[in-house]
Formats: structure tokens, sequence, C-alpha cells
């Protein structure tokens, strides 16, 4: 590990609302959870820059060298709408409406979301269980919580008794809520007789006749909770406590607030020693929304094809908007951001570029060491990506002076830019080139690949009105696929 990699890594905890040194429980080992998502529906932008933002902190820890466990899950059951106790849950009300098996709609959206995931350059997670993967071991965790004594059976579901688990334990430290005030705010158990206070949640959750996902449990047929999930697989891969989980900051309550109450009241072991949470999207400064019109997938996003979009932008663009924010900030959509964006990012790989060539001088002008310790110093900070992407252009300053001639490097200190840009730029902030070597085309291939893959997934699962969409959309770029026997090609229109 070089002197620069030694300087100490601070992230922000949100239990302890402060900036702290990251010290590893098992090092050179660190376990990362983060929530994934719900595979009922298409992954949303919102959900794109909060896995882009945990991607760089993957990165960021095994270029530091540490070994990283990064485990991320897919909720394919358990997860109600509203996120109350009672409730259809989200993947079945998907097959209803779509008329598929419910293992129809998560292996569809999950073959989407990874999809997703390629075209912005995400590293796949060490470990990406399932819920309905890990049924026994949810059933297990409910036994425990019952035999704590801070659990409750009622007509073949199990409630978490949260007023009990919080007069021993505390309740809402995360989160910053206070169990009074929650009381205080909650509406009476109406409509809900089996709970005894409204602020119960359900770990267990009894399935009627018409409910299509569920299974035997010692309660009866039913189904887990949509929280239990995730406490149990994070600390089945992770151990009973472990150094980071993260996710975006909606999901500090109640969902990651339950995850601490569930673990502790059934093992009797804080879980988490860091918490990370990014913070929203916005468009043109307002919350995105389906009601507010202002929504777009990603695939609207890259081809222009929506109302707000006046053109598209490709995945690198998307990304490199997305690190211009620190995680924690809220980060704001517009067609100005973008197409600032879009300049900034092709001024960095031009500079880059250049630099196998530049012609190396006896003398140096430039402090080529100071200026990575300052990029590493950056990241060091809270992954302060804006901070180390300003200093990036420090350096593209200089190389773009040195071609011209007004300032002079030596050979060594080219090389130690070189690899200073390859590093950050490749390796940490997981941005990639877009343009084909010969540059001969202004679309881009790698993402043509990436909707020939997501048209090939659609067609191998027979859903041909989605194998249809993928090459209409391509059409209207003026992208013609064609089918051969050698596989699926593709030219401008």
């Amino acid at each position: 590990m070089s002197d620069l990699r030694k300087g100490p890594f601070h992230l922000t905890n949100t239990l302890t609302r402060k900036k702290e040194e990251f010290i590893p429980l098992r090092p050179p080992h660190v376990g990362l959870y983060v929530c994934g998502p719900t595979v009922y529906s298409d992954v949303h932008l919102g959900n794109v820059r909060t896995f882009t933002s945990f991607d760089v902190l993957y990165r960021w820890l095994m270029h530091i060298g540490y070994t990283v466990r990064y485990v991320r899950n897919i909720t394919d059951v358990g997860h109600l709408l509203g996120d109350a106790a009672d409730g259809e849950d989200r993947i079945s009300k998907g097959a209803r409406a779509e008329q598929l098996e419910p293992m129809e709609v998560v292996q569809k959206y999950t073959n989407g979301f990874h999809a997703v995931m390629r075209l912005f350059n995400n590293l796949d997670p060490s470990i990406e269980p399932t819920a309905t993967g890990h049924l026994l071991e949810q059933v297990e965790m409910v036994q425990r919580i019952l035999k704590s004594g801070f659990a409750y059976e009622s007509n073949g579901s199990v409630y978490f008794d949260v007023p009990k688990y919080a007069e021993k334990h505390g309740y809402g430290g995360l989160s910053g809520r206070k169990i009074d005030e929650l009381l205080a705010n909650t509406r009476g158990t109406e409509g809900q007789e089996e709970k005894r206070n409204a602020l119960d949640f359900a770990i267990w959750k009894n399935a009627g006749p018409e409910h299509l996902m569920k299974w035997n449990s010692p309660w009866g047929v039913g189904f887990p909770g949509w929280h239990l999930e995730c406490s149990v697989m994070s600390t089945k891969y992770l151990g009973s406590t472990f150094d980071i989980h993260g996710g975006g900051m909606d999901l500090k309550f109640p969902h990651h607030e339950c995850e601490i109450a569930q673990s502790v009241a059934a093992d009797g072991q804080v879980p988490v020693r860091y918490w990370m949470h990014t913070n929203m999207l916005t468009v043109n400064g307002r919350k995105m929304s389906k009601s507010e019109g202002n929504g777009f997938t990603p695939e609207e996003l890259l081809s222009g094809d929506h109302k707000l979009l006046e053109k598209g932008y490709s995945p690198m663009t998307v990304r490199f908007f997305m690190l211009q924010c620190h995680y924690a900030s809220t980060l704001d959509f517009s067609n100005a951001a973008m197409q600032a964006a879009e300049k900034g990012l092709a001024r960095l790989m031009a500079a880059m570029e250049l630099l196998p060539g530049l012609k190396a001088s006896e003398t140096s002008d430039a402090d080529i060491e100071a200026l990575g310790s300052r990029c590493y110093a950056a990241m060091n900070d809270d992954l302060n990506t804006p901070v180390m992407i300003a200093e990036l252009f420090e350096g593209v300053r200089i190389i773009n002076s040195v071609n011209d001639g007004k300032m002079s490097l030596d050979a060594a200190r080219i090389s130690k830019l070189k690899d200073l840009f390859d590093t950050m730029v490749f390796d940490v902030l997981g941005l990639r080139k877009e343009k084909e070597s010969d540059g001969n085309d202004s679309v881009l291939d790698g993402l043509v690949q990436e909707f020939i893959s997501m048209r090939a997934e659609a067609k191998a699962r027979k859903d041909f009105a989605a194998s249809d969409a993928v090459r209409d959309k391509l059409l209207k770029l003026g992208i013609v696929l064609k089918d051969t026997k050698d596989g699926t090609t593709w030219e401008r229109g």
C-alpha cells in the first residue's frame, strides 16, 4: 500500500451524526450490506444514484487495500404496499397487473435491474441473496424474537412489540424519532385489531387464500415481513455485527430502524457499526415522483424519450453527473446540469487521450505528488467525489498546458499523472471510455450491446412485448437491429 493510501478514511455515520474514522471490525476484511431493489417494477433513477454511490464506496475500500464482502439483496417477497403491516405484497400486485406468476415478475425486473447496473458500470456485489431464498432463516429469527419476549402471535401473524422493545433498548436512535412522539402521532389500531400497538410491525404475516406468495410456518401459512429479510441476510453473510450498512435516506425509517430492533431482539447485539445513507434526487428542484409527472426511467434518460428531456445522455455522462455531487447531498437534475456534465466529461476524457503522447522535459512546473495527495485526501474525506473531480480538472489544466508547450513535466511526473488519472477515473469513479476506438460512429456500441442483451433476455423468457419495445427504442435512435444465425448485429438506419 502506497503512502497516499495510508491516510485514514473517514465517513459520516448516520447513527452518531458525526464524521468518523473508519476502523473495520476485522481488518483487512470489511463487511458491507446495501439494501437492494424490490423487483416489482423498473428501477428508477433515484435507485441508480444510490447504487452508484455505494459502488464508489466498494471501489474505494478495495483500492485502499481492504478485502470487501459486498452483500446487496433482492427483495422478492414481503414488501407491502405503503410499508404498512397489512395490505398486498408489491410483487403480488405486480403479478396481478401483468397477469404473470409472481416469480415471472421477479425474474423480469431482476434481469432489468442487472442490465441497468451494467449500463452504468456498477460492479457486481460479492453476494446477491434473495428473500425467498432465506425463508428458513427468517422463520428462525422470528422464533428467536418471540423467545426474547419482543414479539407476539396474533391470528397467524407475528408482530414486533415496538413499545416493549423501546422500554428496554430504546427505539429511534438512527432516525432521530422519539417513541413518545411516534405513539402520540399514530392512529389507534382500528382496522388492525391483530396488533397491540399502532407502531408494531409484522415480522410474519398471515396469508389468506387469495394471496399469491405464501409458505408454511409454525404460525400457519404466510410470508415474512419486509424488514426481517435484511436483518437475516446481512447477519448471515457478514456476522451478527458488521461494518457498514447502506441505503437511501428514505429507508432510514422505518426500515433500517426496524432492522436494528429485530437484530437486537433476536441476538442481543447491535448489528451495524457505521450506517450510510444517500440523499434524494430532484428534478428542477422538485422531488421526482409519478404524481409530479417528472419521473423518468434510466432508459428514457439515455434515449431522450421524455417530455422533460431535451436530448438523450450517455450512461457515463449520467454517472459523471451523479458523482459531481456528494452522496449525502440532494442531487438536482436539469438539462443544463446534464449538458454541463457532458462537456466536462468530454474535457476529462480528451485530456486523458493526450497523456500518452505528452513530450517529456528535464524540468517540471507542477507538483504531481501534491495533486495526488489532494485527490486521496478528498476521497478519504467521506468519499468527497466533487472535490476529487475538481482536483482532476486541475490535472486537466496541467495536461493541456504541457501539450500546448506552456508548462513542462519530466517523464517520471507524466507517468505519475497517467497512473493517477487511470486510477481515479476508471478504478475509483468507475467511468469508462464510451467512444469506439476508430471514432467513426457517434452512437456508443457498448450502450447498444447492453440493449441487445436486454432484448435477448426478454425473448428468452418469451416476453415478446418487452423485446419489441427494446427494438423500437433503438429504431427511434436510428439504430437498426439485424438478427442473424450468428447473433444480433446493428447498424445506423
